[in-house]
């Protein structure tokens, strides 16, 4: 790999901060409180004692934004946010401060219906909280160990300062256009994994692995699908030994730009999941990363270092469609 030119961060189109526009909504809030440690009675309206309970008021076919305000506390609930509630927002407390937290794992469940929290509604937004799956942590080359923390099914989801806590498989990026901005990302093998179409912007992705492990698992596969993983200005930190992305389809595409590596990440930086053909068809590239784990001289000879060219189109929120359903706060 050779790197060439440049392109300065300031060239990224579309801003910093976003929220998904409420398309086909008009703009009306409601506001619910979630507060497990409230004195107020269960019969005051828009006060619930769990998460789930929240979530369930909410009309089916729901047209306005309804903001569910989470109290500081570990909420031990397994939640689902279904396809017919869309326009909702949990804010919590501060991602240190409110967490959800439950121990599936596929073993029992499967790996998809493991996941403590499941968001299969579009226009849906987490901020300010974490999530957590506690099932321990699997030993390399465990089988049917995987442990989602969150299921993320739904069109136009956005995620800002959030937590996501787990092992093998940790977020479940499934489908749909998402982002991610300055969340914390923690997971051994494969912790974002899927088939989705994400951007993640300022992001730590830390590795609790014990010897081997992987970043991502993307599973694009098909030339025709349209989707992919890009990490803008986010850090690789952690433990083990660590590649920046294991080819679960046999299209995988996945992309660092201006992205601190630390020591932890392989000099080969990409795995073929035991596929040698993928090695023709994946597309896989970093543009002006940094750090110990970042020299692009060790990498595989089938991975990309891109040119401003090349990288420019991964730079912009128009990659997931941002200019349609994102807007400045």
């Amino acid at each position: 790999m050779t790197r060439r030119s440049k392109i300065h961060p300031a060239e990224q189109q579309g801003g910093d901060d976003f929220i998904p526009r409420a398309i086909g909504g008009d703009g009306l809030l409601k506001f619910l409180v979630v507060d497990q440690s409230s004195l107020l009675s269960s019969q005051t309206a828009g006060v619930f004692r769990s998460i789930q309970a929240a979530i369930d008021a909410v009309p089916v076919g729901n047209q306005h934004w309804v903001i569910i305000q989470v109290g500081a506390g570990v909420y031990q609930e397994k939640i689902t946010i279904p396809y017919m509630k869309p326009y909702i927002l949990l804010q919590g407390a501060g991602r240190d401060f409110t967490t959800i937290s439950w121990s599936d794992s596929a073993s029992t469940f499967g790996t998809a219906n493991s996941a403590t929290f499941s968001a299969f509604a579009p226009n849906f937004i987490a901020k300010y909280i974490s999530f957590r799956n506690n099932a321990p942590r699997p030993p390399p080359g465990a089988f049917n160990r995987q442990a989602v923390a969150v299921l993320v099914a739904g069109d136009m989801a956005a995620f800002y300062s959030c937590g996501f806590y787990g092992a093998q498989d940790t977020l479940f990026d499934y489908e749909g256009r998402h982002y991610f901005r300055d969340c914390y990302i923690e997971g051994s093998i494969d912790f974002i994994f899927g088939h989705a179409k994400s951007v993640f912007k300022a992001c730590e992705l830390h590795a609790i692995a014990d010897s081997f492990g992987s970043v991502t698992a993307q599973n694009r596969g098909d030339p025709r699908e349209n989707s992919g993983f890009i990490f803008i200005a986010c850090t690789v930190t952690g433990s083990g030994t660590i590649f920046l992305g294991r080819a679960w389809g046999a299209y995988s595409r996945v992309v660092y730009l201006f992205t601190y590596m630390d020591s932890n990440v392989v000099s080969e930086g990409w795995n073929d999941w035991g596929v040698a053909s993928r090695q023709q068809t994946v597309y896989y590239g970093q543009y002006k990363c940094f750090g110990p784990g970042a020299n692009e001289l060790g990498r595989v000879r089938w991975s990309h270092e891109l040119t401003d060219e090349e990288a420019r189109p991964f730079l912009q929120v128009n990659f997931i469609d941002g200019v349609q359903w994102l807007r400045e706060l």
